[in-house]
């Protein structure tokens, strides 16, 4: 479904990305990990049209989309959760959540989408009147991946889910994640929590200096090169 061939991508005189390959088969499930610094953000960052290819290429089902303005990509279904959650934080939370619906073809699918987040995040309805700032970190987590859905996405990029949530809203938040794909909905999947992502994707791809330097499934965590740099064994 998506196919990232050999991208480069730089800042300035700063070689961030330089030869990232990766597939997402369609109905998938597939992470990127690495060291902070490595190229994941960067990776999703270019798929979603916020940064310029210097090299290689990004089709999605076949029709190259590199160089595509980011509204047209997400118009392709292609939507990025971004690390940091970038809402609106003085606006509501349902005022966010209708953002998410902006493009012409997301309005079609507006109802739906909107009880598919509820969903999936009851407690954004008993919020939605409640100004997004002030929502604790895990409900601003579900309102970005909310609004996110709220764009009617065929691939969701989620950059770094979990961070800075409670080990028990982490696993919550995972268990959304797999509902969305259980929902049909592909996903690339940056996160810190390398045991999590192992055990979640069927693909994982390990970035190290702006480059992939292994990839395979969930037999990764036994490889003693990912256990030692990011599982702490």
């Amino acid at each position: 479904m998506l196919e990232v061939k050999d991208i480069h991508v730089s800042y300035g005189d700063l070689h961030a990305v330089t030869g990232v390959s990766f597939e997402a088969p369609e109905g998938a499930i597939v992470s990127l990990i690495g060291a902070n610094g490595a190229g994941k953000t960067t990776t999703l960052n270019a798929v979603s049209g916020l940064l310029r290819l210097e090299g290689g290429e990004i089709h999605l089902e076949g029709k190259r989309i590199d160089g595509l303005a980011p509204h047209e990509i997400v118009d392709l279904g292609v939507v990025q959760v971004a690390e940091g959650r970038k809402l609106f934080p003085s606006m509501t939370v349902w005022e966010n959540i209708e953002l998410g619906a902006y493009r012409p073809r997301a309005k079609e699918r507006r109802q739906a989408n909107q009880e598919r987040v509820l969903s999936l995040f009851p407690v954004l309805g008993d919020r939605r009147r409640q100004v997004a700032g002030t929502l604790s970190g895990g409900e601003q987590q579900m309102l970005a991946i909310g609004r996110a859905l709220m764009a009617d996405p065929r691939i969701l990029l989620l950059d770094e889910p979990s961070l800075g949530l409670a080990p028990l809203l982490v696993m919550d938040m995972f268990k959304a994640v797999r509902e969305i794909n259980n929902q049909g909905i592909t996903i690339v999947l940056v996160e810190q929590n390398v045991s999590h992502a192992l055990a979640m994707a069927a693909k994982t791809f390990v970035i190290e200096n702006g480059k992939v330097a292994l990839s395979g499934g969930p037999e990764l965590r036994d490889d003693p090169r990912v256990r030692t740099a990011y599982l702490g064994v």
